[in-house]
């Protein structure tokens, strides 16, 4: 076997994992931002490319078609293919085309909607193979991925992001990104039923800070900027999460600022459990089924899992590396699961 780096290109961030002779050996994750401009998602690849060094074979998912730096995912799909070849710049390059398996660049253009965000499948992949019946939970920076595996098989039914959501396989509720308010019109603050200010003044990392579930010097779990610009303290975050309602942050307790933030991460997390009802209500998942958790969320899938009386499993307990890289890995979970099941 030779070395192998896999590479998940999202439109938030590129994550890439190294593995030599089957064993991972090295992570990286960058934040860029195509929707502003392509030549943050080129500078992130070449960056990583330069910290994992060189590599016989490359194999590449992504997410970033969905930027809206492209007129539409099928010419996503293509740019993205164009700019990964282009700055990984040598070795073997094959990408991720789902049930289709990895296919080279000529092919890219012929299967855009395989190739088309199917990271999530991937990971699904390596976990399929050491749990028979489970149910993965990806809890990312922005979205959560549910995959139900059965009988160590995958029993999705939906490929494109449009068939996951309505299947009930993917919410875009996501650990760190994304906005409070999405998951609720109003919420009790003070003793009052109060409506939501439907801005971009906080995101869901100052609900974690204030909650104390990020702290103030975790970088790994939120790489993006703040929605002021200001530092990702607790003090800003607190500000930026009363401007929700329409406060500033001394016009309230930090225990009412608290229940505040509980009742938006409540909210978020209902809108996790409502896809996996629909899943249940399939008959997707085993009665036995336990839940493997990976992401920088993977928190909330042992709460989830605690929640509904099945045992957890962490994606980093399946990785055969140090307990840090394992749990960058699980971090990671769509870059390393290629990096450890690319084809010779």
């Amino acid at each position: 076997m030779a070395a192998v780096i896999g590479w998940d290109i999202g439109g938030a961030h590129v994550k890439a994992a190294r593995a030599d002779d089957g064993r991972l050996m090295q992570i990286v994750q960058l934040a860029c931002a195509p929707h502003e401009s392509v030549a943050s998602l080129e500078l992130a690849l070449r960056d990583a490319r330069g910290a994992l060094g060189d590599a016989e074979r490359h194999r590449v998912t992504m997410t970033a078609e969905l930027s809206d730096a492209f007129e539409s995912r099928a010419r996503g799909v293509i740019a993205v293919a164009a700019i990964a070849a282009r700055e990984i710049g040598v070795g073997e390059i094959a990408f991720y085309a789902g049930e289709r398996g990895f296919i080279s660049r000529d092919d890219v253009g012929a299967n855009v909607d395989a190739v088309a965000s199917a990271n999530w499948r991937v990971s699904a992949e390596l976990v399929a193979r050491y749990c028979a019946d489970a149910l993965f939970i990806d809890i990312g920076s922005t979205t959560t991925d549910m995959t139900p595996i059965y009988a160590g098989r995958l029993a999705a039914l939906g490929a494109s992001d449009a068939e996951r959501l309505a299947y009930g396989e993917l919410a875009y509720a996501g650990f760190s990104r994304g906005a409070p308010q999405a998951y609720a019109a109003r919420a009790p603050v003070a003793g009052r039923w109060t409506p939501l200010v439907n801005e971009a003044f906080a995101s869901m990392a100052d609900l974690r800070r204030v909650l104390g579930d990020l702290s103030e010097g975790e970088t790994d779990a939120d790489l993006s900027p703040t929605a002021d610009g200001r530092p990702k303290t607790i003090a800003a975050s607190r500000a930026r999460l009363a401007r929700l309602a329409g406060r500033d942050a001394a016009d309230l307790t930090d225990e009412q600022l608290c229940a505040f933030a509980h009742y938006l991460a409540r909210a978020q997390l209902r809108a996790i459990e409502d896809q996996i009802a629909l899943l249940e209500s399939r008959d997707a998942i085993a009665p036995d089924a336990l839940i493997v958790g990976a992401g920088v969320g993977r928190k909330l899938a042992a709460g989830l899992a605690h929640a509904h009386g099945r045992a957890f499993i962490d994606f980093a307990e399946l990785i055969a590396a140090p307990p840090a890289l394992a749990d960058a890995a699980a971090n990671c979970a769509p870059a390393s699961a290629l990096a450890l099941l690319a084809e010779p």
